[in-house]
């Protein structure tokens, strides 16, 4: 049945494509890497350097993990808290492991709803998330799980969605802002209503949870909003100086509207009305839910850009505390954290058709042009994104922001369809896509990594890719800058100028997240490698070789010997 739906979907598509949290967060030069985004300003940074410029070329393979389930690859990026590494695979099984040796500690494989099996979003993960004694996780069936850190025994479980009715579930970690676990579910290609919950990270209760698809008539015409979409599938960001919960919602469904209008917001067609509070940035009070404030990005959002890829990272700049984001759109957008003014909008691709541009200022979309009904409309970026979840890294020594970049296109063929909820919600999808190799400007679609200055987006330098790249970036203080490719190559750079310093051939494509770490007194550069990912149904049509790379799953640690 899995794979009838998916194929059912690339017929969409014309080809198959879609688009952790310790409170005692790691100090800078801990050694630890404690949650998702790794520090406590969510920037992929590690302040280790015993690894650096001048001996990365002596790094090699410490020890490697397999978790055995290979479907999908491995997308998690690991924890590791006080020498014990964490980590998800396919399937939601969890392993604790000796962070300097690989040995396993524990693992955990729970005992998931056949239903998953009939789930667009399935079988991956994208990790777990440690407080307070608890491994949490968040699960293909919906629910939400914590084992005990030290023995991966079940401490408790809660249902969170009925996987069985809405389709949905969750792909990515929670995250403890204070006193609360947040989790975000799946939700922007079904015609359901997504939701955020806040947790009791103690006993698994609901406090409460926050409805993402606003209750009002002006921004959803007719009864559109009962099949909006939203929710938000990966992790946000907590700051503890404002004690705000920064996150962002998916697209609304039918991710393609046959009703566009490029003077704003459609008045007829499948959602009339901006669609509030999809593909929207919330500022969010972790106690109890409340919206302290919020930015559409994408008002009606006519192109999947969905805002809830992208983490949330923070900088301090004179007197202004900045929150920095990027949607996948093409553009960074760059808030005041305490109370939602646009410093700054930026854009990182080189080709966008779908505006003109973004005032810098009030974040206006300048020069719509959404994709029209029964035409074959080739827009750029494509579905995944001027760059998809896979996050990049800050370095605070060197004020620069190390940034995949998706230079590619997609034909877009607008539709009708109806929504469908029983006896399970089905894809709302509204559109066939199909990727084109060619760019507007004539040359090839290609990847990029940036570094750049996060406020004002000059460039410093840029290392051109031949395949986009879908794998997270950590950068170092020693100097370096790690990701790996869809073609199995893991590479260091030069902080400074981009030069590749050491790369590494893994066999199978980089997805998940690179880490870095201290075991034993010793560095550790720490990757997941397994190529996977709906997103790599885009991409046989620009590269027909990458459908024939091979699948895996490793866990792989170097260091100097």
């Amino acid at each position: 049945m899995y794979n009838s739906i998916r194929k059912t979907f690339a017929g969409l598509l014309g080809i198959m494509a879609l688009s952790a949290l310790s409170i005692s967060f790691s100090v800078a030069g801990d050694g630890d890497w404690s949650w998702y985004h790794g520090n406590d300003n969510a920037t992929h940074y590690s302040a280790l350097d015993q690894i650096n410029k001048g001996n990365v070329g002596n790094l090699n393979v410490a020890w490697l993990h397999q978790p055995g389930a290979i479907e999908q690859g491995l997308e998690a990026t690991p924890l590791v808290i006080d020498g014990v590494m964490y980590y998800s695979s396919s399937y939601n099984r969890v392993f604790a492991l000796d962070a300097a040796t690989g040995k396993e500690i524990w693992h955990y494989y729970p005992d998931l709803d056949p239903i998953i099996d009939e789930l667009f979003f399935t079988p991956y993960s994208r990790g777990v998330a440690v407080y307070n004694g608890n491994v949490y996780m968040g699960t293909l069936d919906g629910r939400v799980i914590a084992l005990d850190q030290k023995t991966g025994k079940e401490v408790w479980t809660t249902q969170l969605v009925d996987t069985t009715k809405c389709a949905c579930n969750f792909t990515s970690p929670p995250v403890m802002a204070g006193n609360t676990l947040m989790m975000g579910q799946t939700a922007g290609e079904y015609p359901i209503q997504g939701k955020i919950f806040g947790l009791d990270p103690n006993t698994g209760e609901t406090k409460f949870s926050f409805n993402t698809i606003k209750d009002d008539p002006a921004s959803w015409g007719g009864d559109s909003g009962k099949y909006g979409g939203g929710g938000s599938w990966m992790p946000g960001t907590y700051d503890p100086s404002t004690n705000t919960y920064f996150v962002g919602t998916s697209n609304p469904a039918p991710d393609y509207d046959w009703g566009a209008d490029p003077a704003g917001p459609s008045k007829t067609g499948a959602r009339p009305g901006d669609n509030l509070y999809t593909s929207s940035v919330l500022a969010m009070n972790p106690d109890n839910g409340d919206l302290k404030w919020y930015h559409q990005e994408i008002p009606h959002d006519d192109w999947d850009f969905d805002s809830t890829m992208g983490e949330f990272w923070l900088l301090d700049r004179g007197s202004k505390k900045l929150v920095v984001h990027q949607n996948k759109s093409g553009f960074v957008f760059v808030y005041n954290r305490e109370d939602g003014a646009i410093e700054n909008i930026w854009p990182m691709t080189e080709h966008h058709n779908w505006v003109k541009t973004i005032d810098p200022k009030t974040g206006e979309l300048i020069g719509r042009n959404p994709p029209k009904l029964g035409n074959d409309f080739v827009s750029c970026p494509w579905i995944a994104g001027g760059r998809s979840w896979n996050a990049g890294a800050y370095d605070p020594e060197r004020g620069l922001w190390y940034n995949s970049v998706a230079e590619a296109c997609q034909i877009t063929t607008v539709r009708k369809e109806d929504p469908v909820t029983e006896p399970i919600a089905q894809l709302f999808f509204g559109a066939d896509l199909k990727a084109v190799p060619d760019l507007p400007n004539g040359e090839k679609a290609h990847g990029r990594l940036d570094a750049r200055d996060p406020v004002s987006g000059d460039r410093k330098w840029s290392h051109k890719y031949k395949y986009v790249p879908i794998g997270p970036v950590v950068a170092t203080k020693g100097g370096l800058v790690f990701q790996g490719q869809v073609d199995g190559t893991f590479r260091a750079f030069d902080s400074d100028s981009g030069q590749v310093l050491w790369s590494f051939e893994a066999g199978s494509g980089f997805r998940g997240g690179p880490i870095s770490y201290l075991a034993g007194g010793k560095q550790y550069i720490a990757t997941p490698s397994g190529i996977g990912s709906l997103v790599m149904g885009l991409y046989p049509a620009i590269w027909p070789e990458v459908a024939d790379f091979p699948a895996g799953a490793t866990m792989i640690a170097f260091t100097i010997k």
